[in-house]
């Protein structure tokens, strides 16, 4: 199995992918490519930057010093696709004593179903899954951190499961980081129109917040 994971983009510190804050790591190539995907450039898999699993382990542990983070969010491209060296990346965090969040296109009865002992592990290694495909025509509505209605919350293990009875009442959160030559970067769920408004400037809300 490869020691390698292709790499889209690494965030040390969000609170908008998951519960509490997080590292975040975007992996890059997505064999699923659903209609509609907020992310189509996470597609090709020989994009992005090649790391070392162990990097990245040790990038999430500076963040729990650095930034007090409480685990690591999974998110594609595709991260079962990679899972050979994440399933190694989540374990690792998880021997921190931190928590694995992932996100995934299949859903869990394939996984499960597959015989794949990468599969196996990334699951066993992650505590709270979100699975199901996107669909652009079932906008959700009530629910953090998903987009679609189809999408699903498995709480794998205890480590958040006191929050499974009252998902609707968790805040949904968009994160804009403007660097100092401009480029925008954008992270959470928020609907098309809503990044059209921003990432146009058509309200006027980039301006204020370069001054």
């Amino acid at each position: 199995m490869s020691e390698v994971v292709r790499v889209l983009r690494f965030l040390p510190a969000t609170v908008a992918e998951g519960p509490g804050r997080r590292a975040a790591l975007w992996v890059q190539g997505c064999s699923i490519r659903c209609r509609g995907c907020f992310n189509p450039h996470s597609w090709a898999p020989d994009a992005g930057e090649p790391a070392g699993w162990e990097e990245l382990a040790d990038a999430v542990r500076e963040a729990a010093v650095t930034h007090h983070i409480e685990g690591l969010t999974l998110l594609g491209g595709e991260p079962f696709d990679q899972a050979g060296p994440l399933f190694h990346l989540a374990e690792a965090v998880r021997a921190e004593g931190l928590s694995v969040m992932t996100f995934t296109g299949h859903v869990l009865e394939a996984l499960r179903s597959a015989g794949r002992e990468d599969w196996d592990r990334l699951l066993a290694a992650t505590d709270l899954l979100v699975d199901g495909p996107y669909v652009a025509d079932q906008p959700e509505q009530r629910r953090p951190w998903v987009g679609s209605e189809n999408q699903r919350f498995w709480f794998l293990t205890d480590r958040y499961a006191h929050l499974e009875a009252d998902l609707e009442a968790l805040p949904n959160r968009l994160e804009i980081r403007i660097s100092s030559s401009g480029e925008v970067a954008v992270n959470g769920f928020a609907t098309v129109a809503t990044l059209e408004d921003l990432l146009t400037d058509d309200t006027g809300a980039l301006r204020r917040w370069r001054r």
